[in-house]
């Protein structure tokens, strides 16, 4: 700035002298041009100085008032700001908006640095590792996930598969498995995803479960069979005793035939879109055939008839699948007569219940359930006595079928049972399945 002083200090003198010279001026008026310039000068540097500090300062303060070229410099610049601070709040509330979208995620998410410390996370890796999001941040994520298998994990470095571990509400009765991944980013950085998987471990446990079940239920009666077969091939058996062992595979026969007529039952409804509303049924009609039915059923158990009846009740319609709602009716009236006593009277029928809906209920007089066993009959294959349930020609899928026709039809079921009391199985549909011919 000095410089740029001189250099117009010595032109206007050089000016003046020239004037001068020539006779045009004297020598006061050079002095006072020059003077002049320097006040212009300081001025405008004065001017310069506030112009560059609004400009270190960015938009935060108020532009400068400003004259000619800096007034052009003060309005450009003010229109940079004023587009860049536009940039920055859209990016800002895109940012935002994408960290609400990971808050929201079923999948957490934690930030590492190089140290393995948290930087950022969300709230549902915090809910499965049992960390704060905030109090935590850059706590070493080893210090708060001591499962040994996740330390191990992350020692190794070796990210290829994931590692599981017991989640912070896990329970010798509630399971929780979390899955972890980490992936490398950046310069030394990982990201750590979680995921719950504990459904998914039931859901295998089940698949086992159903697959060493279904296995158990076959073999028991192939080996029936093969054993009959073998004794018809190697002795010279009697017409009575033949004949006592072709009853009894035949037994064994049917009772395989059951098992897989109701696992392809169990496919069906699995693979089928949701019954829809098209179809009405008259209540009163079908709960008539499936009493029929149980009562025919009765006669060929051969341990003396039951008294099975129909009561009556509200005439109305229901909507869904027929054949669903057929062989759930059925299975919960075949319960009943193959548990209960020669004799004893089973009921079945129709109520309408307050909310418009309407419950198909079965009761009977049998030996009733303990409390203990009611949360899980209608697991697949579950039986209270293994051996009175084969006994009586049952596969242990029937209760199973029930539940899922009813969540099929927007329904549950509903047991409710004492020993020596009886037990009553009532299968609840929504307002939306009902017709009502009062309405």
């Amino acid at each position: 700035m000095m410089r740029r002083l001189l250099e117009l200090l010595a032109f206007t003198l050089a000016a003046g002298a020239l004037a001068a010279a020539f006779g045009v001026a004297s020598w006061l008026p050079v002095l006072g041009s020059a003077v002049g310039a320097l006040l212009w000068f300081a001025f405008d540097a004065l001017r310069a100085r506030r112009v560059l500090d609004w400009l270190r300062h960015g938009s935060a303060a108020a532009p400068p008032l400003a004259v000619g070229v800096w007034a052009e410099v003060v309005e450009r610049a003010r229109k940079s700001f004023k587009i860049l601070n536009r940039k920055a709040r859209k990016s800002e509330a895109r940012l935002q908006e994408f960290l609400a979208a990971i808050q929201a995620s079923p999948i957490g998410v934690v930030l590492l640095d190089k140290s393995s410390a948290i930087e950022w996370s969300n709230f549902t890796a915090a809910q499965h590792l049992g960390f704060d999001p905030k109090r935590d941040l850059k706590q070493p994520i080893r210090h708060l996930v001591r499962a040994p298998e996740f330390i191990d994990y992350l020692v190794q470095g070796d990210y290829a598969q994931a590692v599981e571990i017991d989640g912070r509400d896990a329970t010798p009765g509630h399971p929780q498995r979390i899955s972890i991944n980490l992936y490398l980013y950046g310069k030394g950085r990982r990201l750590m995803l979680t995921r719950e998987i504990t459904a998914v471990e039931l859901a295998e446990a089940m698949r086992r479960d159903f697959v060493a079940n279904v296995s158990h239920e076959i073999r028991t009666p192939l080996t029936v069979v093969s054993g009959f077969i073998e004794t018809l091939q190697t002795l010279e058996l009697s017409a009575s005793e033949r004949r006592e062992y072709l009853e009894l595979m035949s037994t064994q026969a049917q009772r395989m035939q059951s098992l897989v007529s109701d696992l392809l039952t169990f496919s069906r409804l699995e693979g089928s879109p949701v019954p829809g509303v098209g179809e009405w049924i008259d209540a009163q009609a079908m709960l008539q055939q499936v009493v029929n039915e149980a009562q025919a059923l009765s006669e060929v158990l051969g341990r003396g008839p039951h008294q099975v009846l129909a009561q009556s009740g509200p005439s109305f319609l229901i909507a869904g699948a027929r054949a669903e709602l057929h062989s759930a009716m059925s299975n919960l009236l075949n319960n009943a007569v193959r548990h209960t006593p020669a004799g004893a009277q089973v009921r079945a029928g129709w109520t309408l219940n307050n909310d418009g809906g309407a419950g198909f209920y079965v009761s009977d007089d049998g030996p009733g359930i303990e409390a203990e066993h009611l949360p899980r009959l209608t697991e697949r294959f579950y039986r209270v006595d293994r051996s009175r349930s084969r006994e009586t020609g049952g596969t242990g899928l029937g209760l199973a079928i029930v539940k899922h026709v009813a969540q099929r039809h927007g329904g549950l079921v509903q047991i409710e049972s004492a020993l020596g009391q009886g037990s009553t199985f009532r299968i609840i549909l929504p307002p939306s399945r009902v017709l009502n011919h009062s309405d």
